[in-house]
């Protein structure tokens, strides 16, 4: 495993769980879930040709991970739940994962 994928997948796996534990104290365990939940958004990656390219950037490229999506996503965190705030953290770091990916 390259130093690459170490970092995109405990960007996504680990962090979030750190996240959930600061910022959900009392429902931590429902946020992380709900934070891996987002993960989902790169169901978008199926309507690309390839699906996977190690040297595409996703950012920008697939519809779910574009700067109008980020937008909206950024929009949840100010609605007053926290379930939502939890999607919005999820989708956001996700994206944020996703673009230092891009960056290595």
């Amino acid at each position: 495993m390259n130093f690459k994928v170490l970092i995109h997948y405990s960007f996504h796996f680990i962090v979030p769980l750190f996240f959930a534990k600061m910022f959900f104290k009392d429902n931590w365990k429902k946020a992380f879930a709900i934070m891996l939940l987002t993960m989902l958004i790169d169901l978008d990656h199926l309507l690309a040709s390839p699906i996977f390219d190690a040297n595409r950037c996703s950012i920008g490229y697939h519809p779910l991970h574009t700067v109008y999506a980020s937008i909206f996503y950024l929009a949840l965190l100010f609605i007053p739940s926290w379930n939502l705030k939890a999607v919005s953290i999820g989708c956001l770091w996700h994206l944020s994962t996703d673009y230092i990916d891009c960056l290595l």
